[in-house]
């Protein structure tokens, strides 16, 4: 039997709170991020790591000091195991988190140590950005170099079992909401700044076909209400320069000083962390009460839910060419046309 190594790509968190400033300098050390010349942006990293510790750190406080997004991926990487066990593929997963530990120098020699005959890419962001998927795809190959022999699996926004485990809890939401009047549904994301979508990274078109396609999954689940307004969303601002719009916590605003029921998704992210636990959960329901929200609802991740898992485990195993989904306009698509 074939043996069958799968990477899971994901951005890492802080382990500790001393951990907090190297993360954010690891983070704001990426050229992907920060695109200015080596030597400047090795200052701004530092100078951008310490303005942003002391709320980053009371932020990871609220988690209990520490982020959960590695535990909850060890979870979907057994999870991921089994269902490629269960479909007869002698699978491991290893994690390559690009800012924390574990990373991808550590997951390198684990995965040669395997001897897997096949080696699959599988970034756990929905949609493809050069600023995450792309960044770290580029890492492992650079770490890998002769050895760096890929199948990958760029993204899967609109992976069926994906959009199943988000559409019932949507819908659920929606239910729960609607005893309190209208409502407004923000399919919230992580921004970008918009010069980097202007270079044609295809992360903004990627997460517009996700959003249509949990509503249309969740209008059916629901009927097409009348009281029910969808809106995509952007959250986790983190330069001054401009970014993606309509900016989440503003449209939280918006919404509430009209006495709307709000419902959140957020569609960018499959696990909990802090950009949904502190950031949602707790700052923006906080604006949303103090604006007068006829009710709030937030829709979990699918984490390790079965249909997602599922999902990723036919999206391994299917070996045939991969489409391009995105259109010629989004360049930074890395499946060629």
């Amino acid at each position: 039997m074939s043996r069958l190594a799968v990477i899971l790509f994901n951005l890492g968190g802080p382990d500790s709170p001393e951990a907090v400033r190297p993360f954010l300098r690891n983070l704001f050390s990426d050229p992907a991020i920060l695109t200015v010349p080596a030597p400047v942006r090795f200052f701004l990293s530092r100078y951008i790591a310490g303005r942003r510790e002391a709320p980053a750190r009371a932020a990871y406080e609220q988690l209990g000091g520490a982020s959960p997004l590695l535990a909850q991926t060890k979870v979907q990487a057994r999870a991921l195991e089994a269902a490629l066990a269960a479909r007869g593929q002698e699978a491991r997963c290893f994690i390559a988190m690009r800012y924390w530990h574990p990373r991808a120098a550590a997951a390198l020699p684990a995965v040669r140590d395997y001897r897997p005959d096949e080696i699959v890419a599988l970034p756990l962001y929905p949609q493809f950005s050069t600023t995450t998927s792309g960044s770290s795809l580029a890492e492992w190959r650079k770490l890998a170099g002769a050895d760096a022999g890929l199948r990958v699996l760029c993204c899967h926004p609109l992976l069926e079992g994906l959009v199943e485990a988000w559409a019932e809890p949507l819908a659920e939401a929606v239910r729960r909401a609607r005893a309190a009047g209208p409502v407004r549904v923000l399919f919230t994301a992580h921004g970008l700044p918009e010069r980097v979508i202007a270079k044609g990274d295809p992360y903004a078109w990627q997460v517009a076909r996700t959003a249509e396609a949990l509503r249309a999954a969740a209008e059916t689940r629901l009927g097409e209400l009348d009281d029910i307004d969808w809106r995509v969303t952007w959250q986790s601002r983190a330069t001054p320069e401009k970014w993606l719009e309509p900016d989440t916590e503003a449209e939280v605003e918006a919404g509430a000083s009209e006495g709307l029921a709000l419902v959140l998704a957020p569609i960018a992210f499959v696990s909990e962390h802090s950009e949904t636990l502190v950031e949602l959960d707790i700052e923006y329901r906080a604006v949303a009460e103090r604006a007068g929200a006829a009710a709030w609802e937030r829709v979990a991740t699918p984490g390790a839910a079965p249909s997602y898992i599922e999902g990723l485990a036919e999206l391994v195993l299917d070996r045939r060419p991969r489409k391009r989904l995105c259109p010629a306009s989004c360049t930074g698509c890395p499946v060629a046309a």
